[in-house]
């Protein structure tokens, strides 16, 4: 019998990559299921999720403007007008489950799937749940969380520890040390660090790494260096004195290359990174984004710093302090050593297919 199910949400890659990897774990659960992705218009799951195989339809949906309020007055309309397209979508592509993944375009359609009494799933990813799924978790068939004590948030019945979906090409990666440094142009035998800010870049941690470059140079440390779009000419520019040590990029595609490549990495503490770096066992300086939603990432990282698996920044102090603080680490080989094996304890590789066999348990 085949199944229909619609996997919505999106925004960036820390709820997209999750969403595709629970659906190619539902295609190879069940092959001939049928699914169809929901995202926001503009967002970038409408062109990744192409990119891997399934159709996407979207919304005109936009989440709430923290930084221009001026912009959420016309935000009660398209909630309207993304509700009204959900329940098009549903009518005409008649799921038997609908998977919530977080992102604008989550919420009307797991709204409207819930008043239809289609089951639903939610896959929350952080350790702060937010609004929009904490309302739609009364309802919700299975909650499936990756984080302890989220009953505080959903009715515990319904929750599930089954950690956040990972890439396969993540966690089934062969790539050698050797072999990803050469992509990179680097050379072997020298420490180095990978530093990543999302999909979308990071500007607290690209703005501290640019008066530093010269002594990635001194201290013959060499730097992976994701900018992000916005940030990508200023980096290049800045790192162009300093090739031999610092390679520059807007967005790495192979990210278990520049994993696999480094001894230390400073990032954001999105879901999606958390749930990387514990499978690949990096140590790692978090720099949370503070205005994600109900400050989660602040939340998601203290869980680690809190089982001694990661040091964390607050944003503010990032161009002051991540400096001294990284290459401290990378001189305390003891340092080391603990954050990668307490970081190690808590990685999770089959999230994707426990995840798929809920939803599949769900429909039946």
């Amino acid at each position: 019998m085949q199944r229909r199910i619609i996997i919505a949400g999106g925004g960036t890659g820390g709820h997209i990559f999750p969403a595709i990897a629970i659906a190619n774990a539902l295609k190879k659960i069940e092959p001939e299921t049928e699914i169809l992705f929901v995202g926001a218009k503009g967002k970038m799951e409408m062109e990744k999720v192409p990119q891997a195989g399934y159709r996407i339809e979207g919304l005109d949906i936009a989440g709430f403007n923290r930084s221009n309020m001026l912009k959420n007055l016309l935000l009660p309309f398209k909630i309207l007008k993304s509700l009204s397209q959900a329940r098009r979508v549903i009518d005409t592509f008649k799921p038997d489950a609908v998977v919530g993944v977080g992102g604008f375009a989550s919420f009307p359609v797991m709204r409207k799937a819930q008043k239809r009494g289609i089951p639903t799933l939610i896959q929350e990813q952080n350790s702060f749940a937010g609004k929009a799924n904490i309302s739609l978790g009364k309802k919700a068939g299975k909650i499936c969380v990756a984080y302890e004590g989220m009953e505080k948030f959903f009715p515990a019945d319904k929750v599930m520890m089954t950690g956040n979906p990972v890439r396969g090409n993540i966690t089934q990666s062969a790539v050698s040390r050797e072999d990803a440094l050469a992509h990179f142009g680097l050379r072997t035998g020298k420490q180095t660090v990978f530093a990543v800010g999302g999909s979308l870049g990071a500007k607290a941690i690209n703005e501290a790494l640019a008066p530093i470059l010269a002594t990635f140079v001194e201290k013959d440390i060499q730097l992976i260096w994701q900018t992000g779009k916005p940030y990508f000419e200023t980096a290049k520019a800045a790192a162009a004195p300093y090739a031999s040590h610092v390679k520059v990029y807007e967005f790495i595609n192979v990210m278990d290359f520049a994993y696999k490549a480094s001894d230390v990495v400073v990032s954001r503490a999105g879901a999606l990174a958390i749930a990387e770096l514990c499978v690949v066992k990096k140590p790692v300086i978090f720099v949370p984004f503070p205005f994600a939603a109900e400050d989660h990432q602040t939340f998601n990282a203290k869980s680690l710093v809190d089982k001694k698996a990661a040091l964390m920044i607050k944003n503010d102090d990032a161009a002051a302090q991540l400096g001294n603080t990284l290459f401290s680490l990378l001189q305390n080989k003891a340092l080391l050593q603990q954050l990668e094996e307490n970081i190690g304890k808590l990685g999770n590789t089959n999230a994707d297919m426990v995840i798929a066999k809920q939803v599949l348990a769900l429909i039946k």
